[in-house]
């Protein structure tokens, strides 16, 4: 279950401007050990509390073309592509794209993007649109805003890890390039519960005058950071030890989740299925059997995305999708999977 993060969009007639955006990369410690010569589990700290999530893309992700015959179509760009440069000029917001295409006046412009894994060169002639404008006649976005649920915090570096699925963009559903991004304090506001066939979701406010952390990396099994607020790790619980892949078993597990205000519960779940083979964030089914989360929500809702999952006391995993046919049913992945994927 992808979290529904706002977007900001602007048309701009043949050259569409619009904003989303995205993350990079991070390590973890990890403890050594102790008694007998063996390493000790590495022990994280189970959150479950709801942040908000500003993120600003590398370059602007074109999330469309206009119809028609258009400069950017007549000049190969893909939606999909990541503009990077354009005439040499590293670009950093859809902003300052437009004022790039202004300032050419309709000379050609060499476009470095990026597609898939690879980097390339396509050149556009931008056209004036009807409001004496140029434009190229693409959609594009550079940042995005959203809820998310975190997993766990290193009690000793401050790093964390949430969502345990990658942001990607809305149209394209394309895991979103990373610039820069940070965490802020979220509160829940209100709850639409998932019926059959409607994802439910969890509404609530940023504090936009303070900044919890900065976030380092984008995947597909989570973004990651470092929480830079002292007082947000002395709100903390307990740090609890890891659970291997191997050691995660069918039956009675916990999440702990915010769903109202401020307040992070204990409700209970079954995990009965696992999947260690899964290639994305799909390796946990998991049902809601809580009658008081079935009650404010029914089951998983948008947003709790990232909602740890405990079982014997360890921490073993995260809420990542919700079964649009039965929303009491949703996905997890491991959190051994989750750590690699940060390392």
């Amino acid at each position: 279950m992808h979290e529904r993060f706002q977007t900001a969009k602007k048309w701009l007639r043949s050259c569409g401007v619009a904003c989303f955006g995205l993350l990079l990369a991070l390590s973890l410690a990890t403890g050594q050990a102790a008694a007998a010569g063996q390493e000790s589990p590495r022990m994280l700290t189970p959150v479950g509390h709801t942040m908000g999530i500003k993120l600003f893309s590398r370059g602007v992700l074109v999330v469309g073309l206009t119809p028609g015959k258009t400069p950017a179509r007549s000049g190969g760009l893909e939606t999909g592509d990541v503009i990077l440069q354009c005439n040499g000029t590293a670009v950093t917001s859809s902003e300052q794209f437009q004022t790039l295409l202004r300032s050419a006046g309709g000379e050609s412009l060499s476009l470095q993007v990026g597609r898939n894994s690879d980097r390339t060169t396509v050149t556009v002639q931008p056209e004036q649109n009807e409001q004496g404008d140029w434009a190229i006649g693409a959609w594009i976005r550079d940042s995005m805003a959203g809820i998310g649920t975190m997993t766990f915090c290193d009690p000793e570096t401050g790093t964390f890890g949430a969502l345990g699925h990658g942001i990607t963009d809305t149209d394209t559903n394309q895991l979103m390039p990373f610039a820069s991004g940070s965490i802020l304090p979220s509160t829940v506001k209100a709850v639409r519960r998932g019926e059959a066939g409607a994802a439910g979701e969890l509404r609530g406010d940023f504090d936009l005058t303070t900044q919890l952390g900065t976030l380092s990396a984008n995947t597909g099994c989570g973004i990651f950071g470092t929480v830079e607020a002292p007082e947000f790790l002395e709100t903390l619980g307990p740090a609890l030890p890891v659970a291997e892949k191997s050691e995660v078993r069918s039956g009675p597990a916990v999440i702990l989740s915010n769903v109202e205000g401020d307040t992070v519960k204990e409700y209970a779940v079954e995990i009965t299925k696992l999947s260690p083979g899964a290639n994305d964030p799909r390796e946990l089914l998991v049902t809601v059997t809580d009658p008081e989360l079935l009650a404010a929500t029914g089951g998983i809702v948008q947003g709790q995305s990232g909602s740890p999952i405990l079982q014997d006391g360890k921490l073993v995993g995260a809420v990542t999708h919700v079964l649009l046919n039965d929303p009491a049913r949703g996905y997890g992945i491991f959190i051994e999977t989750m750590l690699n994927a940060a390392e």
